[in-house]
């Protein structure tokens, strides 16, 4: 017997979220010596999976449609956990922790986890499928060995939503600190090929286009800075975020910002743009545990975010915290930020990264999923559970 454990991920997909970057942060940076890990996809395509399998981890897809059952991915996902038989399946996000149940389930894998990454206790935001996912897997959260959320908020939220809290534990998102750090040359370079001034201020919005994440508030806000400060341009970026997106074109219109916002879509130069701007801006209405933010502060850069989910404990005294839907209170929080000496904002970036590196660096979230593998209750079929000391 190999001391090798075999994890099978399950997530609905591998576009560039949140789940999805933990999931390669974990399945790229854990110890090869003891853990290998294979990633199954319920839906085709999305761009970590290119990257994944050119690292080498072996991937793949169950080719169902997003948001279609399917019992020929159900039998797909059943013949490929009989062949590769793993010791753990690791079944990510609503949709692929009830699939990886399932098949594990009928595959007999002796272990299952689940990790959920979602505090929005308003289910109506949901589509009836998803509603109903998130339903079928309250009912069932007594069967997991363990279910890991990323925020305490997360926690309580689930509690709310009927889960069984007894396995669950909270393992908060990491960051690499060593890629996303500090960047002196990004800051004029990005502003030269958006064709600024080298001392123009720039606030950064780094998310997908989802109503969650609240771009609405975030262009009414960016109207009032705009009125009081005209040269401050917004720079946005993620799925969705583009020029071809007719409604954040009608948002910009509304609001007049026009001549301000620059629209880059997904980029693959994620943690230079962050570093090159003085402020990020988070305005979400439903988060857990946002990567976004401890990458801006890895990088040096202040925030001002709403009061959601983990996002004060994340934030911190790093710069400001403003309640949700609340254009006016979010503008005068960048308002403030950007008002500061550039010495003192620098200063403010500099406390958040010496938290970030001690409080949430990627290997620590790493070492807890390591722990949390190895030190699975006993079982009589068990192939591999040893315990980690003081882990729990």
């Amino acid at each position: 017997m190999s001391a090798t454990m075999l994890i099978l991920h399950v997530i609905t997909g591998l576009e560039t979220g949140g789940a999805e970057t933990q999931l390669k942060q974990l399945v790229l940076g854990s110890d090869s010596s003891r853990f290998r890990h294979v990633v199954v996809s319920l839906v085709e395509g999305g761009p970590l999976a290119g990257e994944l399998g050119e690292s080498g981890v072996e991937v793949h897809s169950l080719r169902m449609r997003r948001g279609v059952p399917s019992l020929a991915g159900t039998v797909r996902l059943i013949t490929l956990l009989r062949r590769l038989r793993p010791d753990v399946v690791h079944g990510w996000l609503y949709h692929g922790c009830l699939m990886g149940l399932v098949g594990a389930r009928l595959a007999r894998v002796p272990y299952v986890i689940w990790g959920m990454r979602s505090a929005n206790a308003s289910l109506q935001s949901y589509s009836f499928l998803t509603r109903l996912v998130v339903r079928l897997d309250s009912m069932l959260s007594g069967l997991p060995s363990r279910i890991a959320v990323n925020s305490e908020a997360g926690r309580i939220v689930h509690e709310q939503l009927g889960f069984n809290t007894a396995r669950m534990r909270v393992i908060p998102n990491g960051v690499d600190v060593e890629v996303y750090c500090p960047d002196q040359i990004a800051g004029g370079l990005v502003r030269e090929e958006l064709g600024l001034s080298p001392d123009s201020l720039l606030v950064g919005m780094f998310a997908r286009c989802n109503p969650m994440k609240d771009h609405q508030t975030f262009f009414r806000a960016a109207s009032l800075v705009h009125a009081q400060n005209p040269d401050v341009h917004f720079l946005l970026a993620g799925k969705g975020v583009d020029s071809d997106n007719q409604q954040l074109s009608k948002l910009i219109r509304e609001n007049k910002v026009h001549d301000v916002v620059h629209l880059l879509g997904v980029r693959r130069d994620m943690p230079r743009l962050i570093a090159a701007v003085d402020v990020v801006c988070l305005p979400s209405w439903s988060e857990s545990f946002p990567n976004i933010l401890v990458e801006a502060l890895s990088c040096g850069v202040p925030c001002a975010a709403t009061n959601v989910g983990d996002i004060e404990r994340i934030v911190g005294n790093a710069g400001r915290i403003v309640p949700p839907r609340s254009p006016e209170a979010l503008a005068g929080g960048l308002v403030e930020l950007l008002g500061l000496d550039p010495v003192e904002r620098q200063k403010l970036g500099c406390q958040g990264r010496h938290r970030i590196c001690a409080e949430f660096p990627s290997r620590e979230s790493i070492r807890l999923y390591e722990a949390m593998y190895e030190n699975l209750p006993s079982r009589s079929d068990s192939r591999v559970a040893r315990p980690v000391a003081g882990h729990t």
